[in-house]
């Protein structure tokens, strides 16, 4: 299951990890955001052990949505060591963020 990142736990599971980490911001509302639920809860089941997949509510979580200057949802970053090594804006097919994943796990 995708682990959910907040205001308060983002600096630590997320920037102070060493994993590759990857994350949808997202919202209820948000048609496109729900269409790709399903891929990020297949992903997070599939890479549990190695890569840190989980989603931001940007409505709860204004400030890390500020953080990263996200202005369109579903926006997914792919971070590590805290750094955002890659920012994919809009729906994204699972083989496509899969590669993106893959490229930066090695």
């Amino acid at each position: 299951m995708a682990l959910e990142f907040t205001d308060s736990n983002f600096e630590e599971k997320v920037l102070q990890s060493e994993k590759v980490a990857v994350v949808d911001f997202w919202a209820q509302w948000c048609g496109p955001c729900r269409a790709i639920a399903p891929i990020i809860e297949e992903l997070a089941s599939e890479y549990e052990d190695s890569v840190l997949i989980g989603k931001v509510d940007v409505d709860s979580n204004q400030e890390l949505a500020m953080q990263y200057s996200i202005r369109s949802i579903p926006t997914i970053l792919i971070l590590k060591g805290g750094e955002v090594l890659e920012k994919h804006v809009g729906a994204i097919t699972k083989p496509a963020l899969q590669s993106k994943i893959e490229q930066h796990m090695a």
